[in-house]
C-alpha cells in the first residue's frame, strides 16, 4: 500500500484536498467554529500518513503543488478590497495605525514571552513571523536564522485559532465596526483569519485582505529590529 500510494504523482494533492472536502462536510454539518476545515484536514492528512506509513517527504512530492498557490491566493484577496476602495479612501489612517499597531503587539508579544520562558535566540526569530501569511513568514524566518518547519506549523495554528476565535473575541470585547474587525483579524490571523472575516461580511473581508499585506511588509520590517532585541 506504502509504495502504491506514495509512487502516486499527486498522492500529496489528493489527499489534501479531499481531507479539506471533508472538513468542510463537518462543518456543515455541525456548524460549529471548532471544527475548521483546515484543522480538521492537517489531523486526517497526519492520520493517513502514519497509518499507511508514507514518510512527509513522499507526500509533499504531490502537495507541494499547492503550495505554489499559495501567494497567487493571497494576492487574489485583492479584488475584495478593490471593491471597496471608496471606503479604504475615507479611512486610510485608522486602517494604517491599526495595522501598524496589530503587527506591533504580534512581535512584541513574541519578544516577552521569549524572555519570560526563557526561549535562545533560535526559537524567538523563528516565532517572530507568526502573524504573517506563510509566503512571507517563511522567508523571513529563513533569513533570521530560525526552523522554518516549525514557523509554518506556528502561523498555521496562528491562523486556525484566529479563524475560530475571532467572532468570539469580538463578541467580548465589543468590537462592531466592520472595518474594526477586518483589521484586528487579518493583522492577527492573516489568510486563515480572512476566510472567517469574508464569512462576517464583505467590509471585514477587504479589509483583513488588507491587513495580511500590510501587516506582512511591517512585519519584515520590525523583525529586522526586533531580532536584536533578545
Amino acid at each position: 500500500m506504502k509504495d502504491l500510494l506514495g509512487n502516486a504523482l499527486f498522492f500529496g494533492v489528493v489527499v489534501s484536498l479531499l481531507t479539506y472536502e471533508l472538513g468542510l462536510w463537518i462543518k456543515r454539518k455541525w456548524k460549529l467554529a471548532v471544527f475548521n476545515p483546515l484543522l480538521i484536514a492537517i489531523l486526517a492528512v497526519m492520520a493517513v500518513l502514519l497509518v499507511f506509513h508514507i514518510d512527509y517527504d513522499t507526500y509533499n512530492e504531490g502537495a507541494k503543488y499547492l503550495s505554489y498557490l499559495l501567494t497567487p491566493a493571497t494576492i487574489c484577496l485583492a479584488v475584495p478590497l478593490y471593491e471597496q476602495v471608496e471606503l479604504l479612501k475615507k479611512n486610510v489612517t485608522a486602517i494604517l495605525v491599526g495595522i501598524l499597531s496589530g503587527a506591533v503587539a504580534s512581535v512584541t508579544c513574541v519578544l516577552l514571552l521569549s524572555m519570560a520562558f526563557g526561549l535562545n535566540h533560535e526559537e524567538y526569530v523563528t516565532l517572530l513571523p507568526k502573524s504573517i501569511t506563510t509566503a512571507i513568514g517563511m522567508g523571513v524566518s529563513e533569513e533570521l536564522g530560525g526552523i522554518v518547519t516549525i514557523t509554518v506549523a506556528v502561523i498555521v495554528i496562528t491562523g486556525v485559532l484566529g479563524n475560530i476565535i475571532a467572532e468570539h473575541v469580538c463578541r467580548i470585547f465589543h468590537i462592531k465596526d466592520p472595518i474594526a474587525k477586518g483589521i484586528a483579524i487579518g493583522s492577527a490571523s492573516h489568510a486563515i483569519g480572512t476566510a472567517r472575516a469574508m464569512e462576517m461580511g464583505e467590509v471585514e473581508g477587504a479589509m483583513s485582505g488588507l491587513s495580511i499585506a500590510v501587516a506582512g511588509v511591517v512585519t519584515v520590517a520590525l523583525s529586522m529590529v526586533y531580532v536584536y532585541f533578545w
